[in-house]
């Protein structure tokens, strides 16, 4: 749409374009002067919107606009891949993870190997609090590098190894003659991003966390989980007040997780006067990725051991022995030494969808497909897509998902995303799917967005919008370019009227301000959302 600034201008005076079903309806309003103005900006001279508008209770449209183009939407594809495995699974399902042991025990030794068999459990107990609720942030350690921070949650990364290398050692197991081996086959591998093989085991969410603080203008470098598998040094000098930050994370995706010594530098320049971007103040978090995560763990898991009095044979250090592993699904529950029970589903859906936790909504798909009787990602999508047409009537024609968390080329038109939320509406997990999703102005990727308040007569919308945030943002000569910001989600208006919506911008070319522009993009499609609230 190349001049599309001019075509914005005038929808005020069409009938809001053609309705998303392919045809005129009456229900479809003209979209509003004040959100046409947002649309006019000048960041968004070059770019195309789409919006659709549904009264959940009569499923008519209301706004329609370009509501039958695929749209690129980035996150806003979790919804789906969440959505369906807290159908699927229940929001109540848990996650099991078992220790068997292999051989006999005298006299306090194993004469055998120990297993961990890994259940898809993606916080393995390291995200809850002292009181026993599930720790979520604002900024997730997940995104640190292209957020530019993060905030920690105050929980401990390896509780859940702790808490069994405990019952192990309660077991009466004073020794392991043995392997210990991580059991990672509860399904095939598959590629996160193209960094990695995901497998369905998981320590402090697969990453590292590099912890940078300036006490007294000299920088320091620490580092959480703490563990042989991978240490982090620091070589990070003071810059000039007003210089700019300059960090490299290297290798940031080590491959050498299993052998040592296997270590990552963070080192660059800090201003003097840097005030961290997100959360305004120190520390500063960058990640490293754990690309090898059955051998990361089987570290973890050693040295939980030994913390907790169990001595181990095998070298701390090494690739995990999955060649020794009995045949799949052979264990018995008298071999049962410990046993790491979840938090329930909906606690991880809630993590996944309010800070967009991308391995998170790739294992959710994952764990839809299991439940489906498959252990292949692609057959998972594929059974998705079935799902989708079945029960939801949506065509594939309308939906392009490469992964489960919004990555590269994921585009759905807006008609896809309010056919599929008015369908969770019907779902007895709806309670759970709309809980789950970030509220405007108060929680998860929209806990920032916030600048409609200024306007008194917007101020209201504040926790009565509850979607998911997605952006997709490419780097290429010019620097960063903002392909595309969406919002879609549940929008309880000013009058009570319950509505579904989707709102996706475009090509919107390069933002010389980076991820300053990139969050102009989300404050002002909180304020087209504050402005549906008004209107309606």
């Amino acid at each position: 749409m190349k001049n599309s600034r001019t075509l914005i201008l005038s929808i005020g005076l069409a009938l809001a374009m053609t309705a998303g079903c392919g045809g005129a309806d009456s229900t479809v309003q003209p979209v509003p002067d004040e959100i046409n103005q947002v649309f006019a900006k000048p960041l968004y001279r070059n770019a195309t919107w789409s919006l659709r508008v549904v009264d959940r209770d009569t499923g008519e449209p209301i706004y329609d606009m370009n509501s039958d183009k695929p749209m690129l939407v980035g996150s806003v594809r979790k919804l789906f891949s969440v959505g369906l495995a807290l159908e699927t699974l229940g929001p109540a399902h848990v996650f099991r993870t078992t220790v068997p042991r292999q051989g006999a025990v005298a006299g306090g030794v194993l004469a055998g190997n120990l297993i961990l068999v890994a259940s898809g459990d993606l916080a393995m107990g390291g995200r809850t609090n002292a009181d026993g609720t599930f720790a979520i942030s604002r900024f997730d350690h997940n995104e640190a590098n292209s957020l530019g921070n993060a905030e920690l949650t105050a929980t401990n990364p390896l509780a859940g190894f702790d808490a069994l290398a405990a019952q192990v050692a309660a077991s009466g197991i004073t020794r392991v003659a043995g392997e210990v081996v991580i059991d990672d086959r509860l399904f095939e591998p598959f590629s996160f991003q193209g960094e990695y093989d995901v497998r369905p085991i998981f320590v402090n969410d697969n990453v590292v966390d590099a912890i940078i603080t300036n006490p007294g203008g000299v920088p320091t470098v620490d580092w959480l989980p703490k563990s042989a598998a991978f240490s982090v040094t620091g070589n990070v000098t003071p810059g000039q007040a007003g210089s700019a930050l300059d960090l490299t994370l290297d290798p940031i995706s080590p491959t050498c997780i299993g052998t040592s010594p296997c270590v990552g530098t963070v080192s660059g320049v800090l201003p003097a006067d840097l005030v961290p971007t997100l959360t305004g103040q120190y520390p500063l978090i960058r990640a490293f990725r754990i690309t090898q995560p059955s051998n990361y763990a089987r570290t973890v898991f050693i040295e939980a051991l030994v913390r907790a009095g169990v001595a181990v044979d095998a070298v701390p250090v090494a690739s995990n022995p999955v060649q020794t592993l009995p045949a799949r699904g052979s264990y018995v529950d008298s071999t049962l030494v410990a046993e790491l029970i979840s938090h329930p589903y909906k606690d991880y859906a809630k993590h996944v969808l309010k800070v967009s936790y991308n391995l998170g909504a790739d294992v959710s798909l994952m764990l839809f497909g299991l439940a489906k009787g498959t252990r292949s990602f692609d057959v998972a999508k594929a059974t998705e897509l079935t799902t989708l047409a079945n029960e939801f009537g949506i065509s594939a024609a309308h939906i392009n998902f490469p992964d489960g968390g919004g990555g590269g080329q994921t585009r759905a038109t807006a008609v896809a995303v309010t056919k599929f939320l008015l369908g969770m509406t019907q779902r007895s997990t709806f309670s759970h799917f709309i809980d789950s999703q970030p509220s405007l102005g108060v929680d998860g990727s929209l806990s920032f967005v916030t600048n409609f308040e200024a306007d008194p007569t917007l101020a209201g919308a504040k926790g009565q919008v509850q979607a998911k945030t997605g952006t997709y943002v490419t780097v290429d000569e010019n620097g960063p370019n903002l392909a595309a910001q969406a919002l879609a989600g549940y929008i309880t208006s000013k009058s009570g009227r319950r509505l579904a919506y989707s709102l996706a911008v475009n090509n919107v070319g390069t933002v010389p301000g980076g991820i300053d522009d990139v969050i102009k993009a989300f404050q002002d499609e909180g304020t087209i959302s504050a402005i549906i609230w008004k209107s309606l």
